[in-house]
């Protein structure tokens, strides 16, 4: 594919009409902001459409009203980053200098694991479901890593995100249009402010309605469209509890923390569709044990978003010769294993147990006729 800059400025040099976004509470920098507190079923339409068709990327104000939860995850990921980079494990950034920030990755299950009680009451946010819900549709697959950027972190170079984003471009170019088209519909960026954020302190460059070039996955890699970037990007002061959604094809980058006292913490959400490969690998089975006593103390709706954040929802691929799609098209998923303990009051041991024998069913291996275990019929 052909790049040209004259037809990318056509794409993105244009408004973002409020009221082709009735719901939205402003739009500033062409990007639309809505309120958390207001958040309902009917924004996703509207946000699958700011994606989609719009600037690709929007704002939820206050998107986390439980701070304390919020606060406490803060804590957690703190330690984390203490403890790896004391052990020599800091990790590097895709797309800035190695060392400039703290990484975590897997953060999600690192969390889960460390702090069950707290990562269900942070993860069990129904505005992020119902945002993940309406671009990628019911069995998203949700993996997240924490930024840190520390005063002077410098900034990052423009991008693309994952899949074709995290290739050079002589791979991309190998992909068919269709796929370059159709590969940000398969997964949603964003991030959890932890902390209150000035633009100063490095909030995410942003180029609205630069996800709908085609040929942008290539052009990202080139110096003149970095440059057009860096002339035009807009960022967004963010507030603890905002979160900040945008498709993986948008033009961004983190910027540089111009501040001498703001430590910048962004929990990057990176949720897939459960027809895609995920980036990252999570022991969902152990994330599920880990947080399932912690399910009944939460509201319905929260409970349902800490299930879709942890637990495998989409039953393939498996092997089908032990784990056959008996009075269905498909076997049971992790995700309905987990829901039907909860609302059956399993105990602890009964759901590993029903988790242990999913993980069996599933495997490459052929097990023995008598080792396949029937327990959704006892």
């Amino acid at each position: 594919m052909k790049t040209d800059l004259s037809d990318f400025r056509a794409q993105v040099e244009v408004a973002t009409r409020a009221e082709d976004y009735p719901l939205a509470v402003d739009i500033l920098s062409k990007v639309p902001i809505y309120e958390g507190r207001k958040v309902g079923e009917g924004h996703g339409r509207e946000w699958a459409r700011v994606l989609g068709e719009g600037p690709g990327v929007y704002v939820i104000r206050n998107a986390f009203t439980n701070l304390d939860a919020l606060d406490e995850a803060s804590g957690v990921f703190q330690s984390i980053i203490a403890e790896e980079r004391e052990g020599g494990n800091a990790a590097g950034d895709h797309f800035a200098m190695a060392g400039a920030n703290d990484r975590v990755w897997n953060s999600l299950q690192k969390l889960c694991l460390r702090a069950p009680r707290v990562y269900s009451r942070y993860i069990g946010n129904p505005v992020i479901e119902i945002a993940c819900r309406s671009w990628l549709g019911p069995g998203y697959q949700m993996a997240t890593q924490v930024n840190q950027v520390r005063p002077g972190g410098k900034a990052q170079a423009a991008h693309r995100d994952y899949h074709l984003g995290f290739m050079t471009a002589p791979q991309m170019e190998q992909f068919p249009e269709h796929v370059h088209a159709f590969g940000p519909r398969l997964v949603l960026q964003g991030g959890v402010a932890h902390c209150d954020m000035p633009v100063e302190s490095g909030t995410t460059k942003l180029l609205p309605h630069s996800q709908r070039y085609l040929p942008g996955y290539i052009a990202a890699t080139e110096q003149i469209f970095r440059d057009y970037f860096e002339e035009n990007f807009i960022q967004l002061p963010l507030g603890r509890g905002d979160v900040i959604f945008f498709s993986p094809a948008l033009f961004h980058a983190a910027g540089a923390n111009r501040t001498t006292n703001v430590v910048r913490l962004v929990n990057l959400l990176q949720v897939a569709s459960p027809f895609a490969k995920h980036m990252e690998s999570l022991d969902r089975t152990a994330m599920c044990m880990a947080v399932y006593p912690h399910l009944a103390e939460l509201p319905h709706a929260e409970m349902k978003a800490v299930i879709a954040a942890t637990a495998d929802s989409y039953p393939f691929p498996t092997n089908l010769d032990n784990d056959p799609p008996i009075g269905g098209l498909a076997p049971p998923s992790q995700q309905d294993i987990v829901m039907r303990a909860v609302e059956e009051g399993w105990s602890l041991g009964r759901l590993s147990e029903a988790l242990t024998h999913h993980e069996e069913r599933r495997a490459a291996r052929q097990l023995r006729a008598d080792a396949v275990p029937a327990f959704f019929g006892t």
